[in-house]
């Protein structure tokens, strides 16, 4: 069981990595009312964007801490409760502005992965 946990760690930590780090800027088909870069997610979703920037912040020290927590157990169960408040948070904000439902998948699938690293543990 370990080594899945490990492998759903290290897929959760680079995906987020890869959103935030090399893809904030490039358009994708899970982005919120169909913007084309993260700012213009944020801003249709009717937040500002030191949020944005805080959110991406949080996300990439949380994916951070689930990497780092194959030295440092003890931040495994903070560092996945912590994606899952920001993944449920991204799926309500998928539906605050009516987007279709597979828009909150990625979101969805992170949180549940995230709650299954939690649970085990």
């Amino acid at each position: 069981m370990d080594y899945l946990i490990n492998i759903i760690k290290i897929a959760i930590a680079l995906s987020i990595l890869n959103v935030w780090l090399f893809r904030v800027n490039k358009s994708t088909a899970w982005r919120g009312n169909n913007a084309d870069t993260m700012a213009d997610e944020f801003k249709a979703y009717g937040l500002p964007k030191w949020v944005m920037l805080c959110v991406g912040s949080l996300k990439v020290l949380f994916s951070i801490g689930l990497l780092v927590s194959f030295y440092y157990d003890q931040l495994e169960i903070p560092s996945a409760l912590g994606i899952t408040v920001l993944m449920f948070g991204a799926i309500l904000m998928h539906l605050k502005i009516g987007d279709p439902i597979k828009k909150s998948l990625p979101a969805f699938m992170f949180l549940s992965l995230s709650l299954i690293v939690v649970l085990v543990q």
